[in-house]
């Protein structure tokens, strides 16, 4: 069996079609049914079941689904292994990022990063279920770093440098009971309809953890993953927040409040796959990071 048959199986049962999958592999159509039908030949099993307009798999075929992608995912660990032995570092890089990441400026980031290592590929990738889905997609292969924020420790597979901390400030709108007060607490905002991140995101799961521990509860009426727009949500009286310090309230009529409570810190860390951690492109830009956190950033731990 050859990787390349794997490749076109892949490829046809993800484009459900046998002429989609020659296109995406750059391959006419009958290249593609002789590679299957080889692969189907070598296993004794039909993979497909194939209709006017779709491949369907079979038993056979949805059972070699998941090893055909870890086979050709371990095959490219094993180029990237060898690319690293290389002088220059090259090869590809996946980046997962949170949405939006303003305590970093990521494009000046990647910039400096590709003129100093013009032979490594970047690309980005955002989850709309924010730090989970960042750390599941570092644990499960498809990225090799990623900005998040967690509260818990590391899991298995995972390792976390944290970058940066930022305050979440409580935000209330004109007219609120508390809005000429100068401080107030989370005991005082239970009661108020909420606004804030989905599930998975590191400011959400830092807010319901605060309420969990002084066992009060609230109701979140708003959720949005851009948590710049939810300064704007509250200035219409939709709710209250807690927002983080880099969100701009500037020309937003809200009043920032003090936290009775104590401060809640919402912090950065970089993500990395352990087993990809010593990849020389992997490292390169763990260090460009860190070099921007010390030149630009004065909020490093």
């Amino acid at each position: 069996m050859e990787l390349r048959h794997l490749e076109v199986f892949l490829a046809i049962a993800e484009e459900g079609t046998l002429t989609a999958a020659g296109e995406r592999l750059h391959l006419v159509q009958s290249g593609v049914s002789s590679t299957l039908r080889a692969l189907e030949t070598e296993f004794g099993a039909q993979l497909f079941t194939r209709t006017a307009r779709k491949a369907v798999l079979t038993d056979a075929g949805a059972a070699l689904l998941p090893e055909a992608r870890a086979t050709l995912a371990a095959a490219e660990r094993a180029r990237r292994a060898v690319a690293d032995t290389l002088t220059e570092v090259r090869g590809p890089l996946v980046v997962g990022t949170m949405t939006p990441l303003r305590m970093i400026d990521l494009p000046r980031l990647l910039g400096r990063f590709q003129t100093d290592h013009p032979h490594v590929t970047v690309s980005m990738q955002a989850f709309p279920d924010g730090s989970a889905g960042l750390i599941r997609a570092l644990v499960e292969g498809p990225l090799d770093v990623a900005f998040v924020s967690v509260t818990t420790p590391s899991p298995a597979g995972v390792e976390l440098r944290e970058l940066v901390r930022t305050p979440l400030q409580p935000v209330v709108p004109p007219g609120h009971p508390y809005a000429d007060a100068p401080d107030v607490s989370l005991a005082e905002l239970s009661g108020d309809r909420w606004i804030d991140s989905p599930p998975g995101f590191g400011n959400r799961t830092i807010t319901d953890e605060a309420f969990a521990l002084r066992s009060l509860q609230r109701t979140v009426t708003l959720e949005t993953s851009d948590v710049t727009v939810i300064p704007g949500y509250v200035a219409a009286g939709l709710g209250v927040a807690l927002v983080p310090g880099f969100v701009s309230l500037d020309d937003v009529p809200v009043r920032r409040k003090r936290l009775r409570d104590g401060q809640l810190f919402w912090p950065m860390f970089l993500a990395t796959a352990t087993s990809r951690a010593e990849r020389r492109a992997v490292r390169a830009f763990t260090q460009a990071v860190q070099s921007e956190i010390d030149l630009f950033n004065p909020q490093r731990p």
